[in-house]
């Protein structure tokens, strides 16, 4: 009997890893940053319709938006993601830390894991009012600059850094030039929401600001929510590529059994159909036959990477943003 039994409980734990049938009804959470929610109703809908045609079962993806950060501080305290596609790669970084997927997650889909890329831009008010033409204007006198914390928004600490590189390549720069050039940056933000879109509803409905530093696809989105008549978009002469990667969350996956179609979801990213899906939603799009066709519709601008200003997400986060860095001794609200 205590045979029988053993073998019965072996099976059964071993079915909890056993992949879900064909034609079985599955229900997925993509957690991610701030500005994706448009991007990812589109998305499901279109990967329900080819999982269906392909497997033969529904699949609903829930969605949960939030600052970079703070989403994935949520999903290491439990909020459980079978994948997650958030701002920057420290985030899920940090949630491998914690033992839910493999450290070496970037190197399991194309492209560093990040399917499509973006870049930082500035949106201002019809008609320019403040002549808002470079990173140099963000620090003038009476300029009032609207972007995220970057101690919760992935988006912000892409502003951040855009704006550290664009210093350390002016004449040479170099890192007091650039820390006194975002010092001043900041003595112009009167507010830091804690994620990207709550500083676009700052800067396009509640009427603060004279800029909003923004990612380009929010941008856009501004401008085709509320009419080119009310906003414009401006590119800087320099900016900073951004790469928002996305990850499998393996240790929750197992557990919902929903491995196979969360995989197929992230590989569907890159497919054809996904590029085209996030280039109308104006990310820039991985896929050079997509890319071209889409080419006309994003501003031509010189890109540095993380790497090349700040050597790396782990550097930046310990440099800049983490308790007592950079980030904090330049910040001083009321001051």
């Amino acid at each position: 009997m205590k045979l029988v039994r053993a073998v019965a409980i072996l099976s059964t734990a071993a079915g909890l890893f056993l992949p879900l049938p064909a034609g079985a009804d599955t229900t997925l959470l993509n957690v991610s940053y701030d500005p994706t929610r448009e991007l990812y109703q589109e998305l499901n809908a279109a990967f329900a319709k080819y999982w269906k045609a392909k497997d033969g079962g529904n699949v609903t993806i829930n969605q949960s938006h939030g600052g970079s950060g703070k989403q994935a501080r949520s999903v290491i305290d439990g909020l459980e993601a079978d994948v997650v596609t958030l701002a920057l790669a420290y985030d899920i970084d940090a949630i491998a830390q914690s033992g839910l997927l493999p450290r070496n997650w970037q190197t399991r889909l194309p492209d560093n894991s990040a399917p499509y890329t973006s870049t930082i831009v500035f949106l201002v008010r019809k008609g320019n009012p403040k002549g808002i033409k470079d990173w140099d204007d963000l620090v003038r006198p009476g300029v009032s600059v609207v972007t995220p914390n970057p101690k919760t928004s992935g988006g912000a600490r892409w502003n951040y850094l855009a704006a550290w590189g664009y210093a350390l390549r002016q004449n040479g720069g170099g890192e007091e030039k650039a820390r006194e050039f975002v010092t001043r940056l900041f003595k112009n933000v009167p507010v830091l929401d804690t994620g990207a879109r709550g500083a676009t509803v700052t800067f396009v409905e509640r009427g603060i600001g004279d800029v909003l530093i923004a990612w380009e696809n929010e941008a856009f989105l501004s401008q085709q929510e509320f009419g080119k008549d009310k906003f414009e978009i401006v590119a800087p002469s320099v900016s900073i590529l951004a790469e928002p990667p996305v990850a499998l969350v393996d240790r929750v996956a197992a557990k919902h059994n929903t491995r196979a179609v969360a995989q197929a979801y992230l590989d569907y990213l890159y497919t054809p159909e996904g590029q085209e899906i996030a280039a109308r939603h104006y990310y820039r799009p991985r896929l050079e036959a997509v890319a071209a066709k889409y080419a006309g519709q994003f501003p031509k601008l010189t890109l540095f990477t993380i790497d090349d200003v700040a050597g790396g997400w782990a550097k930046a986060q310990k440099t800049h943003f983490a308790d007592g860095g950079f980030f904090d001794q330049i910040y001083q609200p009321g001051r």
